[in-house]
């Protein structure tokens, strides 16, 4: 990504779209002379002496893409004159941004779907272990650890789907001219617009696109950065609801992120397991989530055919928001790799409320035994007003159960309280959820399958700071 951004790739690119530019001007007819074609095309590449080349014409002449006009204009002076012909800067400066658009999307979706396909693995692995469900940050009816991590996954293939969808929208500014007009080609081919047209899908295929847009001004138009930077900011809204999810287990010692042998939780309080994995994906997803406002602010701002206050503003956030997606990534694959979880905390986290959540159970089954469920009601509510009073004010464990068992109104179930107090039995059909989200044939499966190459060759990342 970092290279896809760089001052190399962006210059090589603009090199390139002038190069498709005379090679489809030629094809056409245009007096460009073989020779030309042949040193632009050796001269993709940019060097040292380019770039200085470049660096003192631009601040000589405060104009970037003249600046380059004029370097690859020295190294094939064959083609100097025919360099950027009919062409305004938005021709390199746009498209060039197009192609990293699509490019950077093409570099996320894969590393997004080793991501959920790690999670779908983990989710698999623990789909029957319960564990305390949360709601309002109380506990709730129980689910399986493996029930949650799909509410994760079911987020990343939104994600999946948002990316997929704003890479598969994306269109070629195309040679469009000044306004967007064509004007200075049609002036070029003799008013001929069937050639005029043709230059631009010859130039739209080179690039790699399936279409430009009809309808341009100087430039694309802003609202297509609205929308990819909407998916990357959607994108970074789950990574900081996943990784605050991850903290808060962490905080109840159920799960854990990745913690090395050597790793350093505190400077100050050795015994801490800091996870700073998640706390930086919270950090980084709420860069992300900000950045992309900007593309809205620059969109709103545009004026009729194009206003230059567009282009510092997206020379910083469109690299910055693929960075910063990139490094996302890289922080969910390695959390996704090394997620550990603690069953012995859980059951007793469990074991700590289910006695009230079992009260149910314990009032159906009086009634199942002859019993009024009024009176069931009743003899529950004291005895767990009274367990509660033992929890809060005295800090002792939760002795409901005994409680009930001591009780002898509740002698005629006293056999099938362990029966009635198996978590299995409060999870619902979370397994089979699961399995159906997850299994052959679901939905997560569906979402995968052009990619299992790049899923089956793929390495655990590794973090480096």
């Amino acid at each position: 990504m970092k290279e896809l951004f760089s001052l190399a790739r962006r210059a090589e690119t603009w090199r390139l779209l002038w190069l498709w530019l005379a090679e489809a001007q030629k094809e056409l007819g245009l007096p460009i002379s073989d020779e030309a074609i042949d040193q632009l095309r050796s001269h993709i590449t940019m060097t040292k002496h380019d770039f200085e080349v470049a660096e003192l014409e631009e601040k000589r002449r405060r104009h970037d893409v003249m600046a380059h006009v004029h370097a690859f204009g020295e190294a094939a002076p064959e083609a100097a004159g025919i360099i950027h012909w009919g062409a305004t800067s938005c021709y390199v400066t746009d498209n060039a941004d197009l192609v990293f658009l699509r490019d950077a999307l093409n570099i996320l979706l894969p590393k997004l779907a080793v991501v959920v396909q790690k999670l779908t693995d983990f989710a698999r692995t623990y789909k029957d272990l319960p564990c305390l469900g949360y709601t309002h940050g109380q506990p709730a009816q129980l689910v399986t650890v493996g029930k949650r991590a799909c509410l994760w996954i079911q987020d990343l293939l939104i994600d999946l789907r948002n990316l997929e969808r704003a890479r598969d929208d994306l269109r070629f500014r195309g040679v469009k001219g000044t306004t967007g007009t064509q004007a200075s080609f049609l002036h070029m081919f003799k008013g001929d617009y069937a050639k005029v047209e043709e230059l631009d899908a010859i130039v739209t295929k080179k690039a790699g696109f399936d279409s430009a847009f009809v309808i341009s001004s100087q430039t694309y138009t802003r609202k297509i950065d609205v929308d990819v930077g909407q998916a990357l900011a959607s994108f970074g809204a789950t990574c900081q609801r996943i990784g605050g999810d991850i903290r808060h287990l962490a905080m109840f010692k159920e799960l854990e992120e990745p913690f090395e042998k050597d790793q350093i939780g505190s400077s100050a309080m050795a015994y801490k397991r800091n996870p700073m994995r998640s706390e930086r994906t919270c950090s980084l997803g709420r860069q992300l989530c900000n950045l992309a406002r900007n593309n809205v602010d620059t969109f709103a701002a545009q004026w009729l055919e194009r206003s230059l206050d567009d282009s510092a503003v997206r020379r910083s956030t469109l690299p910055e928001m693929f960075l910063t997606a990139d490094a996302l990534m890289i922080l969910l694959d390695n959390i996704c790799s090394g997620l550990v979880v603690y069953p012995a905390v859980i059951k007793r986290r469990i074991n700590d409320e289910l006695p009230f959540m079992a009260t149910e159970n314990f009032i159906m089954a009086m009634v199942d035994k002859g019993y009024s469920r009024q009176e069931a009601h009743e003899h529950i509510r004291v005895l767990s007003h009274e367990a509660a009073d033992q929890v809060k004010n005295h800090g002792e464990d939760n002795d409901l159960i005994q409680r009930v068992a001591n009780d002898p109104f509740f002698e005629p179930i006293l056999d099938d309280l362990p029966r009635l107090l198996d978590p299995t039995t409060f999870i619902g059909a979370a397994p089979q959820q699961v399995e159906k989200f997850t299994g052959p044939d679901g939905e997560v499966q569906l979402a995968l399958q052009n990619y299992q190459t790049q899923i089956a060759s793929h390495k655990a990342a590794q973090l480096h700071v």
